[in-house]
């Protein structure tokens, strides 16, 4: 039965991609991968037609989907990370629906996810920080001004920044307006793929650290004290585990 299948490939590396994508990827009759981000490993020995979406507009990936559909054919849409953010997906799906095509979402691993796997980082640290905001700086795309970095900022919650190291220098005066300077920073490039990179530093420096390292894209600035766990022992232990905790699986 004709289908599209939106797949989030992972964050590079071709194994992280899940199971239930992978046994999708190798049996479509057509793939669509985004080109400038996603592996080509991932494609290698697949049967499937292939296109490179980042050469095409929305109207034309639509085209070449309901070529597909009309002919019976499976599709595989081969997303970067995970589809549930800055993927573009729900333009797609609304076009979808219109054309009243069925289609299903596959999760993958987010670059957000891996970044902090690499670090060997929980991000919410008992006492510390319990909430992660994953979000962006505004550029071509706008941000609600009640979730501009500088709003955020003041949560001092752990923070995933995206899409954004290219715009260092305000990605830095923006949380200042809400975390010390002191603040623990990391930068991963390209994470889980051969040529990653990970730098660390303090908030102060962040625009001298990125311009340094010649990072100008494809790195996600992590941001929050939570960072610390890393590198040292910060003594600070959830009740889960605590040998005086109880709850229904322990007396």
């Amino acid at each position: 039965m004709s289908k599209v299948y939106f797949i989030g490939a992972g964050p590079g590396d071709p194994e992280l991609i899940t199971i239930k994508g992978r046994k999708v990827l190798d049996s479509a009759d057509v793939v669509i991968y985004a080109g400038s981000l996603v592996n080509p490993e991932l494609l290698k020995g697949i049967k499937a037609e292939i296109h490179d979406s980042s050469k095409l507009t929305l109207d034309e990936i639509i085209d070449v989907i309901k070529n597909a559909i009309n002919k019976n054919k499976i599709v595989a849409r081969l997303h970067t990370g995970d589809t549930s953010f800055y993927s573009a997906i729900s333009e797609q799906i609304e076009r979808l629906r219109k054309l009243n095509i069925e289609y299903e979402v596959i999760p993958g691993v987010s670059s957000a996810m891996a970044g902090a796997a690499i670090l060997g980082q929980e991000l919410t640290i008992p006492e510390i920080s319990q909430t992660v905001i994953f979000t962006r700086l505004e550029g071509k795309t706008p941000v609600p001004e009640s979730e501009k970095l500088s709003e955020l900022a003041k949560h001092k919650a752990t923070m995933v920044i995206f899409l954004s190291v290219g715009m260092v220098e305000k990605v830095k005066d923006e949380l200042l307006q809400g975390y010390s300077e002191n603040t623990p920073i990391v930068i991963v490039e390209k994470a889980t793929w051969p040529e990653q990179r990970i730098i660390r530093g303090i908030l102060k420096d962040i625009d001298t650290v990125v311009k340094d390292s010649g990072i100008k894209k494809t790195a996600l600035i992590y941001v929050g004290e939570s960072l610390m766990a890393s590198v040292k022992s910060l003594g600070k232990e959830s009740k889960l585990y605590d040998k005086d905790f109880k709850h229904g699986y322990r007396e």
